[in-house]
């Protein structure tokens, strides 16, 4: 039976680019010389830190920017609202979703189920299995997924005739 499954990753590879080139812009901004900034990453998660609130703010547009040209959904980041002020600095973490929670799973078997296709879809871990007979029911499921708004980006992959 044909089937493909619906995940949500970030590959780490490119969010270390996005902290490099963040970075990177950075240094070459006028408004941040001589200013103690910097984004550092560990895991899944990035710690933007800077001397002022509003710098902080300023360093998160940065990334998302940096997050857009490597073709990272905005929608995969997860930030912090409050900065936090410790010392001299303050910091806000943002971190990547990864997977597919079982509240979000459960909105995308319910979505699937609602679109009256010939499909079945199924949680598996962190991610969500669909099969059918058909390959252009697949394709449809897909466009739904698609068209769903769930504050979270999806990747199509293992898709099997």
């Amino acid at each position: 039976m044909p089937s493909f499954d619906i995940v949500s990753e970030v590959d780490k590879h490119e969010i270390t680019n996005t902290v490099d080139n963040a970075n990177r812009e950075l240094t070459t901004r006028f408004d941040f010389r001589g200013v103690d900034a910097s984004f550092e990453q560990s895991g899944d998660s990035v710690k933007v830190t800077a001397q002022a609130e509003f710098q902080v703010d300023q360093m998160i547009d940065i990334f998302y920017r940096c997050c857009t040209k490597r073709n990272i959904d905005i929608n995969a980041l997860d930030v912090e609202d409050d900065a936090t002020h410790s010392g001299k600095t303050f910091f806000k973490n943002v971190t990547f979703k990864q997977g597919i929670d079982k509240e979000t799973a459960k909105k995308l078997v319910k979505l699937i189920k609602e679109s009256k296709l010939k499909v079945q879809a199924s949680i598996q871990g962190e991610q969500v299995r669909v099969t059918g007979k058909k390959r252009d029911d697949l394709q449809a499921a897909m466009n739904v997924v698609r068209q769903a708004e769930l504050d979270q980006p999806f990747q199509f992959n293992n898709f099997r005739d």
